[in-house]
C-alpha cells in the first residue's frame, strides 16, 4: 500500500485498485474489473461504470450519444449515464479527473463490500494506492442515474 499526497509520479508504478475521493462519495477506480468484482463481491453480471477523463477520450472510445443528449452530457455534474446497456461518467472534479488522466478511463464503484457502508479500514486493505487530499475520504450521496434513449431520457435514481 502507498500513501501519497499527489498524483504526479503515482502511475509509474503497475496500479491494479485504486482508493480516492469522487465528486459524489469514495470510490474504488481500476482498469481491472475482475479485480473490483472480487474486492466488492459482487455477481459478475452486474457491470461497473466507465468514468472517461473527458467527453473527448469517451467518443475516441467509440461511444457516440445522440445528439438531443450530448450537451446534456458534457455539462453532467454528478451525474451516470446509461446508453445501450453500458454506464459511463466524464470525471469533473481536479483530484479524480488527474487520476483518470493517466488512465484516459477506469472503471469506478463505491469504496464498501456490496450493500454495506464505506469502512476505512476494509477499503485500505484492499487497495493498491490510496490518494487523499484535503477533503478526506468520506461517504456522500451516491450520484443521479439517467438512461438515454433516443429522443427521451429517463431518472433512475
Amino acid at each position: 500500500m502507498v500513501f501519497s499526497s499527489g498524483t504526479s509520479r503515482l502511475f509509474s508504478l503497475r496500479v491494479s485498485v485504486v482508493l480516492a475521493q469522487t465528486d459524489t462519495t469514495v470510490g474504488f477506480l481500476s482498469q481491472n474489473a475482475h479485480e473490483l468484482y472480487e474486492i466488492k463481491s459482487r455477481a459478475n453480471s452486474k457491470p461497473f461504470i466507465k468514468v472517461f477523463e473527458s467527453f473527448a477520450s469517451f467518443k475516441n472510445a467509440g461511444f457516440r450519444v445522440p445528439k438531443k443528449h450530448k450537451n446534456s452530457v458534457r455539462r453532467a455534474k454528478k451525474t451516470t449515464f446509461i446508453l445501450k446497456q453500458n454506464s459511463f461518467r466524464i470525471a469533473p472534479t481536479q483530484l479524480h479527473s488527474s487520476i483518470i488522466r493517466a488512465l484516459h478511463w477506469s472503471y469506478s464503484t463505491s469504496a464498501n463490500a456490496a450493500g454495506k457502508n464505506f469502512e476505512r479500514s476494509f477499503c485500505q486493505s484492499k487497495a493498491d494506492i490510496i490518494v487523499e487530499d484535503h477533503r478526506g475520504l468520506s461517504e456522500k450521496s451516491a450520484s443521479t442515474i439517467l438512461v438515454l434513449g433516443r429522443r427521451k431520457k429517463r431518472r433512475l435514481r
